[in-house]
């Protein structure tokens, strides 16, 4: 099994690209194994991209009452569950947290709200609240806003958009099971969109949502044909009311494994760690980080807390990253 690492290792940093028959070999490797693996993608990640992490905030400008079905998510209205919930922030409130993420040491700073569509009115406030960030802070400027049409992404874009976040969530095969207010389609139509207005795309999904070996590969290889700049891998974080609540968490070398395997498939793109790393990872974060990271979402998420930001930026030090911390 090294040999087969250490060979598909060689074809990535010369260049090349594995298919998912080479990616299953990968699959079924021992726990024992996992720790080469993990270190064949941090080669990788050191190749392609050296030693700068890029390291994302985000606000959720506009939490709950989410008329969707997504069974992992405590913001549906479909689920009893107890959440914050709020109408959108201002765009003074937006860029003020803004602010503080680069105080923090951010590098960019996404603007998410719940549900599939925003009203013309709180649209208005987020193009708002994108140029200020863009006039009043050095960062890097995402949204996370749901579906989108052509019209709304030029004028993100004359906002001053650099990226969009736009999850595909789990496998195509599995999606069903997982949602049913909208389709897959309906995801790739708006990535789509974004690409061919030229926006950096952001395209991850969740670990542990009860899909197989085989289909985390199956999703894994179909974000990279979206050609995405970053790739979030969440984890499930099970939100009391949902109709995952029960599910155990991911077990950690099973996370290491399948970080490490979405850097074999996707070697030029961010890689970032995002909500529910401290749920699977517990104390090994730094497991999850050696496999191929160069991305971190710090501070808070949506509707749950985040790791400590002095605790992410000391490992990050440690590791030998140069995060440029402000």
């Amino acid at each position: 099994m090294l040999n087969i690492i250490k060979e598909l290792e060689k074809i990535i940093i010369d260049g090349g690209l594995i298919s998912i028959q080479e990616a299953e070999n990968l699959v079924g490797i021992d726990n024992e194994d996992i720790p080469e693996l993990a270190a064949a993608a941090g080669r990788i990640r050191a190749h392609f991209h050296g030693n700068r992490p890029d390291l994302c905030s985000i606000i959720s400008a506009r939490s709950g009452r989410c008329g969707e079905d997504c069974c992992f998510c405590a913001q549906s209205i479909h689920y009893d569950c107890d959440i914050d919930t709020h109408p959108m922030l201002s765009s003074e409130r937006i860029l003020a947290g803004a602010k503080q993420a680069e105080a923090n040491g951010a590098h960019r700073y996404c603007v998410v709200t719940s549900g599939d569509r925003l009203s013309r009115q709180d649209f208005a406030t987020v193009l708002r609240a994108v140029t200020a960030i863009k006039e009043e802070t050095s960062l890097k400027r995402c949204v996370s806003l749901g579906r989108l049409d052509s019209n709304e992404i030029e004028e993100l874009v004359a906002a001053g958009l650099n990226r969009c976040h736009h999850n595909l969530e789990t496998a195509r095969s599995y999606y069903p099971k997982i949602c049913t207010t909208h389709k897959y389609e309906n995801r790739l139509e708006t990535i789509e969109k974004l690409k061919s207005a030229g926006i950096e795309l952001c395209v991850g999904g969740i670990f542990n949502l009860g899909e197989s070996d085989r289909q985390r590969l199956e999703f894994a290889f179909e974000i990279a044909a979206t050609e995405p700049d970053s790739v979030p891998i969440n984890f499930l974080n099970p939100r009391p009311g949902t109709p995952l609540a029960g599910r155990p968490p991911m077990e950690t070398w099973e996370a290491v494994k399948f970080i490490a395997l979405f850097r074999f498939i996707m070697p030029k793109a961010i890689i970032r760690l995002a909500a529910g790393r401290c749920e699977a990872l517990g104390r090994d974060q730094r497991l999850g980080i050696e496999a191929g990271v160069n991305g971190l979402l710090i501070g808070d998420y949506l509707t749950t807390s985040g790791n400590d930001i002095n605790k992410d930026f000391e490992l990050l030090d440690n590791l030998g990253f140069d995060s440029l911390r402000s």
